[in-house]
């Protein structure tokens, strides 16, 4: 193929590449108002750009080139990518300031990253060393993603967690480590059965169902759109903390045991009635209640 022809073939491609990179702006980031704008002003498009040129440079040998511009992208934008790391299609990355992304990293398509991250390694030996992040994966703010593993398709990673091992496709993971949220998987990525040995059990778990199949197509939609929509920093607001949901269960254990032991006082009093002189501590809202009252009262006088 002649030159002409190679020359004309590659600035289609990067005219094309161009726009992709533009449109995924203006997915993902509702400041986005032009394209000369995004062009102009964003730090993400400008690295993918000079990231595009050094890789092609350090794929055909010419390392030192590649090098000076990865570096010089480093100074202009406030992000390092390594000039030998695979980036894919319509990639974004949003504000950009402290991104890392390491020699062999591998980045999907629609891969969003936010400001912060680090796509690091773990290992100093010759290698695979860096993450592979499949289509679709978003990677929240601070979030550190160290190691020579998988993020599946689609899964999510909060702001400021730190994953040191594989993640399923679809998964959202969040804290430090960072620990798997989901209704029907457990934080090492297996589903969940639930075992029903007693009969009314089995009844209640049977009636549960059949409920379910008689949810409306408002609840449907809700749910599908949920989903779909695009969860900035890695995590849905309606998704709870894993931590918190451990407290709140375990506080419903300790109500559900003062009850128990309020039937057997009530059953013990009825055969000593001195046993009822003796009175435990319960526990109460203001014992658990990290802001007094007195407190909440104080801040509310200062804001008016």
């Amino acid at each position: 193929m002649s030159l002409p022809a190679t020359l004309f073939k590659s600035l289609v491609r990067i005219k094309r590449d161009l726009k992709e990179d533009i449109d995924a702006v203006f997915n993902r980031d509702p400041a986005a108002r032009n394209s000369l704008e995004v062009i102009l002003t964003y730090p993400g498009i400008h690295a993918l750009i000079l990231h595009r040129g050094a890789h092609c440079l350090w794929q055909n040998e010419q390392k030192l080139a590649a090098r000076v511009i990865s570096y010089g992208s480093r100074i202009i934008t406030g992000i390092e990518i390594h000039p030998a790391a695979k980036i894919g299609r319509r990639f974004f990355i949003d504000h950009g300031m402290g991104i890392v992304i390491g020699e062999t990293a591998e980045i999907g398509n629609d891969v969003t990253l936010y400001h912060g991250v680090t796509l690091g390694g773990v290992s100093w030996n010759n290698g695979k060393r860096h993450p592979t992040l499949e289509d679709g994966v978003i990677v929240g703010a601070g979030a550190k993603v160290l190691g020579p593993f998988t993020v599946g398709k689609g899964a999510k990673i909060g702001s400021n967690a730190v994953v040191v091992k594989a993640v399923p496709a679809g998964a959202t993971m969040v804290g430090s480590a960072a620990r798997m949220i989901s209704e029907h998987h457990d934080e090492k990525g297996n589903p969940i059965t639930t075992k029903v040995n007693d009969a009314k059990q089995q009844e209640k778990v049977a009636q549960a169902a059949a409920s379910k199949d008689t949810v409306t197509d408002e609840k449907a939609t809700t749910h599908t759109a949920r989903e779909t929509t695009f969860q900035a920093y890695g995590i849905d607001p309606m998704s709870q903390d894993p931590v918190a949901e451990a407290f709140a269960k375990m506080l419903e254990h300790i109500q559900q045991s003062e009850n128990r032991l309020d039937q057997l006082q009530s059953a013990m009093c009825k055969i000593d009635p001195n046993f009822c002189k003796k009175e435990y501590d319960k526990l109460c809202l203001e014992d658990l209640d990290v802001i007094g009252r007195s407190d909440m009262a104080a801040a509310g006088t200062e804001q008016k």
